[in-house]
């Protein structure tokens, strides 16, 4: 005799579009849906976090490249792991320098998960973003402390 219960894999109670949606507008991280268009990857969905984090609101960005967000400062190596990623249909998760609307710079940590939607046939990108500006900024002010440090050592040894 089997014990084993053969589970359905779709979730207990149905989930209705309306709810998802009051769901993902209520996270405090940025979550964005896209999907690639030859080079380029369009936004299709974004939630309040992210337009309270760039600045930017859904009809003044939905349907664009998302490369927006770098400004023309693509010269990152989190750019390069991204494109790998989306050329390999892998998920990855970078730090990057992106700027809001008034051009103000914020570190964003991103995570991009791929997924392939089997009825439409259609790759998608979920894209969950964090503002990490904070966190960045006092770990670059930590470095810099050590940094003195360590100069302020080397004067005193100097001393002797």
């Amino acid at each position: 005799m089997n014990n084993e219960k053969d589970f359905d894999k779709s979730p207990a109670l149905p989930i209705r579009a309306e709810l998802l949606m009051k769901l993902l507008d209520e996270t405090d991280h940025g979550i964005t849906l896209a999907e690639r268009e030859g080079d380029d990857t369009i936004l299709l969905y974004v939630n309040h976090a992210f337009e309270q984090m760039t600045g930017y609101t859904a009809d003044e960005c939905l349907y664009s490249d998302c490369r927006f967000l770098q400004n023309g400062d693509r010269d990152q190596d989190a750019v390069n792991k991204i494109n790998a990623a989306i050329s390999n249909k892998e998920a990855v998760r970078v730090k990057l320098r992106n700027y809001r609307k008034d051009g103000s710079l914020f570190w964003n940590d991103l995570s991009i998960t791929p997924y392939f939607d089997k009825v439409e046939g259609v790759m998608y990108y979920i894209g969950i973003q964090r503002d990490v500006t904070e966190r960045t900024d006092l770990k670059q002010q930590l470095r810099d402390a050590r940094a003195q440090i360590e100069e302020l050592e080397r004067q005193l040894k100097a001393l002797g």
